[in-house]
């Protein structure tokens, strides 16, 4: 099933392998700048257009910048996992 990320993106559940809260990430983490720099040097980061990044969505190919929470996101996850259970 597809999860839809913001904008007009939407990923296979199964190819997200994990979301990371930037409201709690500092601007001074210097992991995550390094991680992000990476992410664009390697034309991998994509910003989803909308309000401010709240989210990062690593998937098997690419790594998402999200105006959507992490609790929306998941729930949209848990969503998709009872909806194929069912």
């Amino acid at each position: 099933m597809y999860v839809h990320l913001g904008g007009d993106v939407s990923v296979i559940d199964s190819d997200i392998t994990a979301i990371i809260n930037l409201e709690t990430s500092l601007p001074s983490d210097e992991d995550m700048n390094n991680f992000i720099r990476a992410e664009e040097d390697g034309n991998r980061l994509q910003y989803i257009e909308g309000d401010l990044p709240k989210s990062l969505v690593l998937t098997t190919d690419k790594t998402y910048v999200s105006s959507m929470s992490v609790s929306v996101l998941l729930k949209r996850l848990t969503s998709v996992d009872l909806t194929e259970n069912t």
